[in-house]
């Protein structure tokens, strides 16, 4: 690993957490439901497609990636029919702050070090190259908030989407579609038999039978649905891409403001893996 790949994969750790107050505390759902949302999952289509505009949902499919086709048909554009989508993503920015708030406490939600923190990953967060990111330049046109608490959210989970395009980009080029990235992290998290993950347990059976007969024949995984040494390298290799292809935006920031962010940010990841948000690699 490079230099700035070991730093790209130190701020995830440092900001997973920040990022998944939204999916795993209550007040972004609650602010979601408030709008008219039936369904977790109608808010989590809405407000995360948000700054992509009122797309259809093929565009939506395509740029997760994670989910089926159908999956992505059920909620949009349903769920904006009747609630706008600037209005979605700005209920999930109200929650995701209002949960860290909440978890931070008000000495640490407002310290100068908070504040010190969401500047400088907000000078990291805007200066990225957004040529094949489509859910980073989607964030980007989005307005950055002023309230320290709120920043920091935001830019986090502007990185978090540059991250994730990066990863997309990997799994493609390693021919490994959304549901098989799914397997994957099953395995790699000891899940077994691996189509019990959550995230893929509710599929078909014979769409799950087929993704798992295709990584067979290709001899990543094994009879028994185990990882063989050829597929371990290969989710290895899509790992150090993505770490590798998420450095950019830490570039603009100087050796000195690098130390300086990790240092104000991990009192704040530690408060938060403490609630219950769990760094990469700890599920």
């Amino acid at each position: 690993m490079s230099g700035m790949t070991k730093t790209a994969r130190r701020m995830f750790e440092l900001l997973e957490p920040i990022c998944l107050v939204t999916f795993l505390a209550d007040e972004c759902n609650e602010e979601l439901a408030k709008l008219g949302h039936r369904t977790y999952w109608d808010g989590y289509f809405a407000s995360r497609a948000a700054p992509l505009g009122r797309v259809p949902a093929q565009v939506v499919h395509a740029a997760f990636y994670s989910f089926t086709p159908a999956e992505a048909a059920r909620h949009i554009p349903s769920a904006w029919e009747t609630i706008p989508p600037e209005a979605s993503l700005a209920a999930r920015e109200r929650g995701s702050a209002a949960s860290l708030r909440r978890i931070l406490g008000d000495e640490l939600a407002g310290s100068p070090g908070l504040a010190r923190a969401a500047e400088l990953l907000t000078k990291a967060a805007t200066s990225a190259p957004t040529e094949g990111r489509v859910m980073y330049a989607g964030l980007r046109a989005v307005p950055v908030p002023e309230e320290p608490v709120a920043r920091l959210w935001h830019s986090a989970n502007m990185l978090r989407e540059h991250r994730c395009d990066g990863h997309v980009a990997a799994l493609v080029g390693a021919r490994i579609g959304g549901i098989a990235a799914h397997l994957f992290a099953a395995l790699a998290q000891g899940v077994h038999p691996p189509e019990t993950y959550g995230r893929v347990g509710h599929l078909p059976k014979k769409r799950l039978d087929a993704v798992l007969a295709d990584l067979r024949e290709r001899g990543l995984i094994d009879a028994g649905s185990r990882f063989t040494d050829a597929g371990r390298e290969t989710r290895q290799r899509i790992e150090n891409l993505t770490d590798e292809l998420a450095a950019a935006p830490y570039e603009t920031l100087s050796a000195a403001e690098l130390d300086e962010l990790i240092t104000e940010l991990e009192p704040i990841t530690a408060k938060l893996v403490a609630a219950g948000m769990p760094v990469p690699g700890s599920d």
